[in-house]
């Protein structure tokens, strides 16, 4: 299997730096997985610091991105589903610069930079799509049976067995709305949409973070 650090290795020998994105289920295990990805290449990860760099690049409140992150939703999110957003950042003059899609365009250009700059895993955020013309990227969704889920986030949040049927239920609708509004209107959970589709319940967290490394050298730099 793969050893820590190959990966990096790889890349410093060939000069090309490397993505791995990551789209989860609530519950999944995606963010622990991309952690210990993280730990074993020595590499970062990304998730929610992406709106801070947005915030700091863009000089637009962090609140607004935390705000527009978590707002569309509901009538207002369906009224927008069926339309393709501008995917350019409109300049600050603009009555649009501070608009949830323009604020979406302006983290899309944060992970387009990513790509081009570093290596590092992005969790969520539709980079999968963003970054799907770029041949350093391995794409990864990470998902689970529903009672795997449920109890994952029973034991992490504490809550009842009903609760977290809700949380995944509300979390994962929202992520799909989310997803099909940001790509105009391609489907969250499309397998065609990823590299690879794993089973974190059947594979286990820890298997799941050797299977992607040893993708990374297999599709990046054909080991």
């Amino acid at each position: 299997m793969q050893k820590p650090g190959t990966a990096e290795k790889g890349a410093l020998m060939t000069g090309k730096n490397y993505i791995i994105t990551i789209a989860r289920g609530f519950g999944s295990g995606g963010k622990e997985i991309a952690q210990k990805l993280s730990e074993k290449l020595g590499i970062p990860w990304y998730e929610r610091q992406i709106l801070k760099m947005a915030s700091e690049q863009s000089g637009i409140a962090e609140a607004l991105f935390h705000e527009s992150d978590e707002k569309i939703k509901g009538k207002k999110l369906a009224k927008l589903i069926g339309q393709i957003p501008n995917p350019y950042v409109v300049q600050a003059t603009s009555n649009k610069f501070t608009s949830e899609v323009n604020l979406f365009n302006i983290q899309a250009e944060i992970i387009r930079t990513l790509a081009k700059t570093e290596s590092c895993i992005i969790v969520g955020k539709c980079a999968n799509m963003i970054l799907k013309d770029y041949d350093n990227v391995l794409s990864v969704y990470i998902e689970a049976p529903r009672a795997a889920c449920v109890q994952s986030v029973m034991n992490k949040m504490g809550v009842t067995e009903k609760e977290a049927h809700r949380l995944i239920s509300r979390t994962d609708k929202y992520r799909a709305d989310y997803y099909k509004f940001y790509t105009g209107g391609h489907y969250w959970t499309d397998p065609v949409a990823y590299d690879v589709t794993l089973n974190s319940d059947r594979m286990g967290r820890d298997k799941c973070v050797d299977v992607i490394c040893d993708l990374i050298d297999i599709k990046l730099f054909n080991k």
